[in-house]
């Protein structure tokens, strides 16, 4: 009995400094580190300069908002907010607690971890290029950017704060928000709206398009080594045995649509809808495994056999993953030479700059 009570003790004390720690957590948090004016938010350098502004904006309905244009001191303002624990309930999770720099603002793991420790659902996508998508998640159910970055705070595994009134209260209550609040939008008030048009707009200055790829593109793709070209030939030839283009296509390598690409003859998690789910833009894919919505495969050369040899017949799988007899899944029968081109091509994707590129980096550290 005496143990026992020592342990009742001991549950308690823990208890009492938990919530200590977190009522005076708005303290303990760091300053970020901002200089007026040091980074320029308005240079995208996007990599995609034969298309006009007019085009870009008709074609992409996030790459601009009227009522919420891109400022420096509005993207300032969103990076503070995007790798702020403030944005959690309890101060411990921030959106950049889920999504690193270093890999591709992706999460090398699976499944991410909330506020309260539990495990998301599905695997955090990588960040870059957002304006020039039209929607976003694995199930794709949000269609503007405002919308979407405020999706995370509201969860309930990943930062809690399912009422969003709360939030502008509570970031009132942080010394370095008023000014920044000021800089961004004319005056200190702080609104949801407010938080939202900021975190879209950081976002909206994401741009990736500086790979070795984008490079080559300039150049004949002289930069190639052969192995990278046959890749390249095996990825975007439209009747090759790979064909990934047919999915992945375009200057993103991503999709406007859901596929269902096999993973399982039956699906738990059922995506949009009969085991589809978004089709990820594929740059940066190097640095952001693990990959698909669960995040089941380590390495792209899982990911290849996956296409390869190990796509499932379910009744919702894509027609582009069946094979002629209309009966069951495509093997591509790719050799191993075939296999290593396209990892390899697939690498060149990696933008270093982007992902090292300090206007996109923790101020907090």
């Amino acid at each position: 009995m005496k143990n026992l009570n020592h342990v009742v003790f001991a549950l308690a004390t823990l208890a009492f400094f938990a919530v200590a720690c977190q009522k005076d957590s708005n303290s303990s948090l760091p300053t970020p580190k901002l200089v007026q004016g040091q980074y320029d938010y308005l240079d995208l350098n996007l990599p995609f300069s034969h298309f006009s502004e007019d085009q870009l904006s008709s074609a992409f309905p996030n790459y601009k908002n009227v009522e919420n244009p891109l400022t420096n001191e509005g993207a300032t303002l969103g990076r503070v907010l995007f790798y702020d624990g403030h944005l959690s309930i309890n101060n411990l999770i921030s959106c950049g607690s889920c999504h690193l720099q270093s890999k591709g603002f992706a999460d090398p793991v699976p499944f991410s971890t909330g506020f309260k420790l539990g495990k998301t659902t599905r695997n955090s996508m990588s960040i870059a290029n957002m304006s020039l998508q039209r929607n976003y998640f694995w199930d794709r159910r949000a269609s503007k950017l405002e919308e979407q970055v405020m999706m995370p705070v509201q969860n309930h595994i990943e930062m809690g704060i399912e009422k969003l009134g709360v939030l502008p209260i509570k970031l009132a209550e942080v010394p370095y928000y008023p000014a920044l609040f000021e800089a961004a939008f004319g005056d200190s008030e702080i609104t949801e709206e407010r938080i939202s048009f900021a975190l879209a707009q950081y976002l909206r200055s994401m741009v990736s398009g500086n790979s070795r790829f984008d490079e080559g593109a300039a150049n004949e793709f002289s930069n190639f080594t052969e192995l990278e070209k046959i890749g390249m030939e095996l990825f975007t030839g439209w009747d090759s045995r790979a064909g990934c283009a047919n999915c992945h296509g375009g200057l993103l390598f991503d999709g406007w649509s859901s596929e269902n690409i096999g993973l399982d003859a039956v699906y738990t998690d059922q995506g949009q809808g009969d085991g589809r789910f978004k089709v990820p833009s594929l740059r940066n894919v190097a640095v952001s495994a693990p990959y698909m919505h669960d995040g089941r495969f380590n390495t792209l050369e899982e990911v290849i056999d996956h296409y390869d040899n190990g796509v499932k017949m379910n009744p919702g799988l894509s027609w582009s993953l069946i094979d002629s007899t209309g009966q069951g899944a495509k093997r591509l029968g790719l050799t191993s030479i075939e296999k290593k081109a396209l990892v390899a091509f697939l690498k060149t994707l990696t933008d270093e700059q982007y992902l090292k590129d300090p206007k996109f980096s923790d101020p907090f550290k």
